[in-house]
């Protein structure tokens, strides 16, 4: 019943600002829909540092709310953080933040609004440990790039499969293994931080 409620209110602050102007100036010239990176601090972190050879394991975008900046986020549920919260959950504090290169004419207010409706829609679902595809159950990546791709329809970068990428060493065979035993989906479309990290469609504004 709690969670229901949570996520009930993550949805409403997340389609509530659509049509709400948020009040005060954006720390760090934030943007609605900037990205957000960070070396998280869980159990998987090493894994996915690992396989992707990128120091980023978790990912999420801003929407601002009231005045208030959240990061949209895939953990446990699907939710809305707020931004300096989030950035306390990560290595040392620190972040970057990415941004689409031409987005003041590309996230126009009505793009926003589809990345908006389309966000909101993920709200509650569970955090996807197996990496899957399907939108039943989502992983921070895979929800940044569907919003962006079914909202404004950006597609931040290619997807690939999890065949593609480093899966050699002992942590990242440890870890499929704890997951799948010996039926990892080597053919799963997947898409990591650090795919969308390196997207030429994208450019740093901001690392703390």
């Amino acid at each position: 019943m709690a969670r229901t409620i949570i996520s009930t209110i993550a949805r409403a602050a997340l389609v509530l600002s659509i049509a709400i102007p948020a009040a005060g100036a954006a720390p760090f010239a934030l943007l609605d829909g900037d990205i957000v990176f960070q070396e998280a601090r869980s159990p998987q972190t090493e894994a996915i540092q690992r396989a992707t050879h990128s120091r980023f394991s978790h990912m999420g975008m801003v929407f601002r709310v009231n005045g208030a900046w959240f990061v949209f986020e895939a953990i446990q549920p699907v939710t809305m953080t707020p931004l300096e919260s989030w950035a306390a959950r990560g290595a040392g504090g620190h972040y970057t933040v990415k941004r689409l290169r031409g987005a003041a004419g590309t996230l126009t207010d009505a793009a926003l609004v589809k990345m908006r409706e389309a966000g909101a829609g993920y709200i509650g679902r569970p955090y996807d440990i197996y990496f899957g595809w399907a939108d039943d159950r989502l992983y921070c990546s895979e929800l940044v790039w569907k919003v962006y791709r079914y909202g404004p329809g950006i597609e931040l970068c290619p997807l690939r499969r999890i065949r593609d990428f480093d899966l050699s060493h002992p942590v990242v065979k440890g870890t499929l293994f704890e997951r799948y035993g010996n039926a990892v989906p080597l053919d799963e479309p997947a898409v990591s931080p650090g795919d969308i990290f390196d997207s030429p469609l994208l450019e740093t504004v901001y690392e703390r």
